[in-house]
């Protein structure tokens, strides 16, 4: 798996941005759309569709195993001792402050050291593969970890309606492990994962938008016949700031050029012909 993802680094881009890769691809396609796939009902479907476009992308790369999760449900309590930072058989650790002059923490272990993101946002800022960990405060875990222990999801796992259940997930643990890897402690959003619109610049992305996938399945199961197809909610905000018409199942997921656009509903059963997988 990590062969594979930093092959995806080193591939040239094929939606034809200057000096990029493959992973660039993926973060700058994040970027654009940011605002049609977050803080609405479309954030499930379209990151279930867009991990399994990078799955695609990793076997182009010769990855021949399935798609990999970190369950950060398990490691709430001492996030930064987990295996997945481990800098052989992980993905490297903290950032670190290298050069004064430089506002960012680079990453200087592990498979993805040398790995130089072209985005922040949507604008060309290269730079070296940053993270900022959260320290602990208040007698919270370091990395926000309060946020996904297993206390913290029963309320999220509690939701019967779907989108009551997206916004718990997507605004608590979800939000708190991009904040916890790559924010430190003052929002400032300086390393990859934080509050950057190109999060996905940081490989370690797709294992914890697998993980969001994964819990997003377990909530299905619990009623399968009325939840797996459940999408409700609306849809981005219009122009004059009102909500958005309600969603459909009809929805288009746009994929920005890095894959075919998809239909929401293709997208709502991991048994489906489209995806074909299970947890």
């Amino acid at each position: 798996y990590l062969n594979a993802a930093v092959c995806v680094t080193k591939k040239p881009s094929r939606l034809g941005l200057v000096n990029a890769t493959v992973q660039d691809d993926f973060a700058y396609t994040h970027a654009i759309l940011y605002n049609q796939i977050h803080n609405f009902a479309a954030f499930l479907p379209w990151h279930r569709y867009y991990v399994m476009v990078y799955e695609k992308a990793l076997r182009d790369c010769g990855y021949t195993g399935t798609a990999m999760y970190w369950n950060w449900v398990n490691d709430w309590a001492a996030p930064s001792k987990a295996a997945v930072w481990h800098n052989v058989t992980g993905f490297g650790g903290n950032g670190v402050e290298t050069n004064p002059n430089d506002i960012r923490k680079r990453v200087i272990d592990g498979p993805f050291k040398n790995w130089r993101p072209q985005f922040w946002h949507s604008s060309v800022q290269p730079h070296a593969l940053s993270r900022d960990w959260s320290t602990a405060q208040n007698g919270d875990p370091e990395l926000r970890g309060a946020f996904y222990s297993p206390t913290a999801m029963v309320p999220v796992n509690a939701k019967t309606v779907f989108d009551e259940f997206r916004a718990a997930l997507e605004d608590g643990p979800h939000a708190a492990v991009h904040g916890g890897v790559g924010a430190a402690d003052d929002n400032r959003g300086l390393g990859d994962m934080g509050f950057n619109n190109a999060s996905p610049s940081d490989p370690l992305f797709f294992l914890h938008h697998t993980q969001v996938d994964r819990l997003w399945w377990l909530w299905q199961q619990q009623n399968p016949s009325a939840r797996t197809m459940e999408y409700n909610g609306n849809s981005p905000s219009l122009p004059d700031g009102s909500n958005g018409p309600p969603v459909s199942l009809n929805d288009k997921l746009p994929m920005g050029g890095l894959a075919a656009e998809g239909v929401v509903r293709d997208y709502m059963d991991v048994k489906s012909a489209k995806l074909c997988y299970k947890y």
